[in-house]
């Protein structure tokens, strides 16, 4: 009961979203209580509960994301300190002039991008990097939002399957296996993969050139909106390039900062309070740039909380653990030496199940042992879930932090961001594990 109470909470909650039934912060909160409270009737031994435990679910949940959201409103309030003072302005003035508006080079260059500055493994730091500085050159040729989203999630996604990123070391972990030894055999895969993002950037590229009606690429500077007398009393043109070191030297602390115990919330904190400072010592001025840009931190920083509830009654009441025993026992013993193929086949979607802890730790560890009651080695089991499984999934899934972040940051609805790239990320994942099979990563 509680692994079809699990799946039913997955299914509404993302049907409601979707379809704009609701919006993302009830949906993640209501539909989690409702069937958290029902399921309660249905826990037993060790595991039972209350309807009272689910207030405590509920706040370990939000435990896990508080740091994420606290990044995400200081990162919100920096960069748009940095944008009323025309930091970008200049930077984005002469992008356009190199690559004119030609929507197929600006898709192309934002998958590169995100592609290179993912090599860290962090989603979150590859989001605050790569929305801010983009999302004004889609905004002034007229490139839709959610393209520049998908982009990104989906060259992020396939970067992740890194050997330091989060999936792979869960994975070896889990495994007991040597993260390389795991990782080796899946670099040709994932290549492919990044090739396939590179088309679909193009094919992204070439539709938004459709949708605008550009028939002839043109080279040249391409002219922003004009500004308003409020918009141009903010501009701090004498402080460009002490703003552009505020730029460089948060990145340095994202990037470099873990190594040395400075965490990502801390780094927008610092980085926020220099540039208030640096840019409007004026205290009436400071609190107006923090009204001006406080709703949106806030909208999105309930969305963010509001997955942290979810998450934490989806972990607590037992449900993930349940629907990770159905999706097992539901497998025919006579396919059983398909369990690589089947898989790779559902680990993209299984991100928009399980978070990666429940899924390394909780549903891999089963489907390996069962595999190798059938003579398959678990390796390969592994390496199918890491070709999806919170590397192309995790940047639509509800049960990540940084899919809340890279939406709030683009500025586009959760569900459209999720219909949009959904396919495109599934058929990335398709590509690695076709590859996979051909090259013997994986073999069954």
């Amino acid at each position: 009961m509680l692994a079809i109470l699990g799946f039913l909470t997955v299914i509404i909650m993302l049907a409601l979203v979707m379809t704009k039934k609701a919006s993302p912060t009830v949906a993640l909160i209501g539909v989690p209580v409702i069937t958290g409270i029902i399921a309660s009737f249905f826990s037993v031994g060790e595991n039972a509960y209350s309807i009272l435990d689910l207030g405590g679910f509920i706040t370990s949940g939000i435990g896990t994301v508080a740091a994420t959201g606290v990044m995400f409103i200081f990162s919100i309030l920096f960069f748009g300190i940095l944008t009323d003072a025309g930091t970008f302005r200049p930077i984005i003035e002469k992008i356009l002039s190199i690559i004119g508006i030609d929507p197929i080079k600006i898709a192309l260059g934002t998958a590169i991008l995100a592609m290179i500055i993912h090599l860290d493994g962090s989603g979150a730091v590859t989001f605050l990097i790569c929305i801010p500085a983009l999302l004004p050159v889609y905004d002034a040729v007229g490139m839709r939002r959610s393209t520049l989203a998908t982009i990104v999630a989906l060259a992020a996604g396939t970067m992740n399957i890194v050997p330091w990123g989060g999936p792979t070391i869960r994975a070896a972990t889990a495994m007991e296996m040597n993260v390389m030894d795991l990782y080796s055999p899946v670099i040709i895969p994932q290549i492919f993969g990044l090739i396939a993002v590179l088309v679909f950037a193009f094919i992204l590229g070439k539709k938004e050139k459709s949708n605008l009606g550009i028939t002839e690429v043109k080279v040249g500077k391409v002219q922003l909106p004009e500004l308003t007398d409020e918009e141009k009393e903010l501009l701090r043109p004498n402080l460009f390039l002490v703003n552009v070191g505020l730029i460089l030297l948060a990145i340095v602390g994202l990037i470099i900062g873990g190594k040395h115990g400075i965490k990502p919330e801390v780094v927008f904190m610092v980085s926020f309070v220099l540039a208030m400072v640096i840019n409007y010592p004026n205290v009436k001025t400071q609190k107006a740039r923090v009204d001006a840009h406080a709703k949106s931190a806030i909208l999105m920083a309930s969305v963010l909380f509001a997955a942290g509830a979810f998450t934490g009654i989806m972990k607590n009441s037992g449900m993930i653990t349940a629907m990770s025993e159905a999706l097992v026992s539901i497998i025919p013993s006579s396919f059983a030496k398909y369990f690589a193929l089947i898989t790779g086949i559902i680990s993209m979607p299984a991100s928009l199940l399980f978070d990666p802890d429940s899924f390394y730790f909780g549903v891999l560890p089963v489907l390996s042992s069962t595999a190798k009651g059938f003579g398959i080695e678990g390796a390969y089991i592994a390496r199918a879930a890491i070709l999806g499984q919170m590397t192309t999934g995790f940047p639509v899934s509800p049960l990540t932090p940084s899919t809340f972040l890279l939406v709030g940051l683009a500025g586009v609805d959760f569900g459209e961001h999720q219909k949009k790239t959904i396919p495109f990320a599934f058929a990335v994942s398709i590509v690695m594990l076709i590859v996979s099979i051909v090259t013997g990563a994986i073999s069954f």
